[in-house]
C-alpha cells in the first residue's frame, strides 16, 4: 500500500512537472523571422495567384498561414521602405524621405526594444542605409544594393567578400545565427535578400530553365496613358524606351555597339561589365554558354524586328531574369522552414515574408516602382505562427510596412512606443478581431531623380484611391479599383464621381492630421533651391 502511495505521489509529481513545463513552453515569447526581399512584386509569387511562376516555398506560408492580399507600403522605395519597417513611423517624421536622405539610427526602432527586452537580434543581407545598423547583436549588411556573385558584406563593421551567390550567402548567414544563438532566449532575426532588385542576375542553377521560359505578357504592357495625368507620361520606366540594354537585358556592350544600341543610363556598359566579371572563370563559362545563344539570335533577328517585336523580346528577357533571382529566393525561404522544423522551433516561432514595395513586371510597359499605383503600392505579405493562426487563410485588410513594427513587439509582449504610427496586427491575424482601418497613406518624395516620378501623395480605400502630384504639377487623380482595376481612367473630374472626389478629399484631409503630415511638410523636403 506504501508502495503504491509513492508511486502514486511520484506520477502526481511528474504529470504536475510535466503539465507546469508544458505550459512555460507555450507561454514562451516566440522567436521571430522577418523575411524581406527586394522588388519581389506579389504578380511573381504563385499563391497570389496570376500564373507566372512557381514559388512553392513562399506559398508553404499561404498554406500554413495567412496571406494578406492588400499589403502595401507608405513609401514605395527601397531604404524608406526600410526604415518605415524599423521605426514603426512615415518618411517625413523618420527623416528617410528617399534614399539619399540620411537614416539616423540613433533614434528608436523596434530591434531596439527587442534587445533591451531580452531579444537576441540580427540583421543579415540588404538594408541600404549607410551607418551600422543599432539594435543588433549581429549585423552582415551589404554594402549599398550589394553585389550577386561575390558579394562584399559589412560583418559586424567589418568589411568581408564572400565567395558564392548572395542569396545563397544570405541564407547561410541566417541560418548559421540560428544555429549559434543562445537557446535561452528568444531571437528575432531580419533576413533581407538582395534579390529580385535589378540587374537581375540569377544562380547559375536557374539559368537554363528561366532563360528558356516564356511569360505570359501583361493586359497593360502596350499601355498609351491616354486620360491619364503628367505624371503617368512623363515617368522613366518604360521598358520599352528606358531599361538598359546591357545591364538589365544582358546584351554585351561589343553587341550594343555592333547594333548601334545606345546607352540610357551612362552606367548601363559599366554595370554589365562589372557584374559579370565577378563570376570566377567557372562560372562565367556557365553563364555564357547559356546567354551568349540568346544573344546570338537577337543579333541576327534585330534588324528585321519592329517596335512591337522588340517590347516583347526586352519583356520576356526582363521577366526571365527577374523570375530567374525569385527562384532563389524561394529555394533559401525552403531551407529555412524546413531548418526551423529540424530544431524543433518552428512552431513558436513566427515567419513573415514580404517585400520592400512592389514592383512592375511590364504593366503600363513598366519595370521599377515608386508610384502609388497598385503595382507599386501593394506589396507581398505572408505570415505563419502555427500558435495563432490558422492555415490557408486570406485577409483583404489594408495593413500598412508601418504596423510591422508594433505588431512584432506586441507578439513579444512589449507595448508598442505611443509615437508610432502603425497599429499591431496580431489579433486581426488571429481572426480575434475584424475592426481596422479603412484607409491608407501614401507619400513619395524623390522627384526630381533617377526614373522621374513625380512627388506626390495620397489615400487608398477599400474601392478608391484619391492622388495629388504636386512639386513641379498640380494635378489630381481619382481611380474606382472596383470599375478600373488597372487604374486606366481618371475621374477625378467625371460629375459621375462628384461625391466620391468630395468625400476623399475630406478623407484625405483628416489621414494628413492624425498623421501628422502637412504642406509645410511638403515644402521642407523640397530640393535646395526648389
Amino acid at each position: 500500500m506504501r508502495k503504491l502511495t509513492i508511486l502514486s505521489t511520484t506520477l502526481i509529481f511528474m504529470l504536475c512537472y510535466m503539465g507546469e513545463a508544458k505550459a512555460q513552453r507555450s507561454s514562451k515569447r516566440p522567436n521571430i523571422v522577418y523575411i524581406m526581399s527586394d522588388d519581389h512584386a506579389y504578380q511573381a509569387i504563385s499563391a497570389y495567384g496570376h500564373g507566372l511562376n512557381q514559388t512553392p516555398n513562399i506559398d508553404r506560408l499561404a498554406k500554413e498561414g495567412l496571406l494578406f492580399t492588400r499589403a502595401s507600403v507608405t513609401n514605395s522605395l527601397c531604404a524608406p521602405s526600410r526604415a518605415v519597417l524599423l521605426t514603426g513611423k512615415h518618411s517625413y517624421i523618420n527623416g528617410k524621405i528617399d534614399n539619399e536622405a540620411k537614416f539616423y539610427w540613433s533614434q528608436d526602432n523596434f530591434a531596439k526594444i527587442l534587445q533591451a527586452n531580452g531579444y537576441q537580434t540580427a540583421l543579415i543581407g540588404k538594408i541600404h542605409m549607410d551607418g551600422l545598423p543599432e539594435g543588433f547583436d549581429h549585423s552582415a549588411v551589404l554594402i549599398d544594393q550589394g553585389e550577386y556573385y561575390q558579394p562584399n558584406f559589412i560583418i559586424n563593421g567589418k568589411k568581408q567578400q564572400l565567395k558564392g551567390y548572395v542569396t545563397d550567402l544570405t541564407t547561410d548567414m541566417v541560418l548559421d545565427w540560428i544555429a549559434e544563438r543562445d537557446t535561452s532566449k528568444p531571437f528575432c532575426v531580419l533576413y533581407h535578400q538582395k534579390a529580385p532588385h535589378r540587374e537581375w542576375l540569377p544562380a547559375l542553377r536557374h539559368i537554363k530553365q528561366y532563360s528558356s521560359n516564356t511569360y505570359p505578357e501583361p493586359a497593360t504592357l502596350f499601355d498609351t496613358f491616354e486620360g491619364r495625368g503628367t505624371a503617368a507620361k512623363t515617368a522613366e520606366m518604360s521598358i520599352a524606351s528606358h531599361m538598359n540594354w546591357a545591364g538589365d537585358n544582358k546584351v554585351p556592350p561589343t553587341m550594343m555597339d555592333e547594333l548601334g544600341l545606345q546607352e540610357h543610363m551612362q552606367w548601363d556598359k559599366a554595370a554589365y561589365n562589372n557584374n559579370l566579371a565577378r563570376m570566377s572563370g567557372t562560372e562565367r563559362a556557365a553563364w555564357d554558354s547559356v546567354y551568349q545563344p540568346i544573344m546570338d539570335n537577337f543579333k541576327a533577328a534585330y534588324p528585321k524586328m519592329s517596335s512591337k517585336e522588340l517590347l516583347q523580346w526586352r519583356y520576356q528577357r526582363y521577366m526571365q531574369d527577374y523570375l530567374g533571382t525569385v527562384a532563389a529566393v524561394d529555394d533559401g525561404v525552403g531551407r529555412l522552414l524546413d531548418f526551423l522544423k529540424e530544431q524543433g522551433i518552428d512552431d513558436n516561432t513566427i515567419v513573415i515574408y514580404t517585400s520592400d514595395q512592389g514592383f512592375y513586371l511590364g504593366e503600363h510597359c513598366w519595370f521599377d516602382k515608386r508610384f502609388m499605383y497598385e503595382e507599386s503600392l501593394r506589396t507581398p505579405l505572408l505570415i505563419r505562427y502555427p500558435k495563432e493562426i490558422a492555415a490557408g487563410q486570406r485577409s483583404d485588410a489594408l495593413v500598412q510596412n508601418l504596423d510591422f513594427a508594433p505588431t512584432l513587439l506586441d507578439y513579444a509582449g512589449i507595448k508598442a512606443p505611443k509615437d508610432m504610427q502603425g497599429s499591431s496586427f496580431r489579433r486581426l491575424a488571429a481572426g480575434r478581431d475584424s475592426h481596422w482601418r479603412d484607409v491608407v497613406y501614401y507619400t513619395y518624395y524623390e522627384y526630381p531623380s533617377i526614373h522621374m516620378v513625380k512627388r506626390h501623395y495620397g489615400i487608398r480605400t477599400d474601392r478608391y484611391k484619391l492622388i495629388h502630384f504636386y512639386y513641379d504639377v498640380d494635378e489630381w487623380e481619382l481611380y474606382d479599383l472596383e470599375k478600373d482595376p488597372n487604374e486606366l481612367r481618371n475621374v477625378y473630374d467625371d460629375p459621375a464621381y462628384a461625391t466620391v472626389k468630395k468625400n476623399m478629399i475630406q478623407q484625405l484631409k483628416k489621414v494628413r492630421k492624425k498623421y501628422k503630415d502637412s504642406e509645410q511638410n511638403d515644402l521642407h523636403y523640397l530640393p535646395k533651391g526648389g
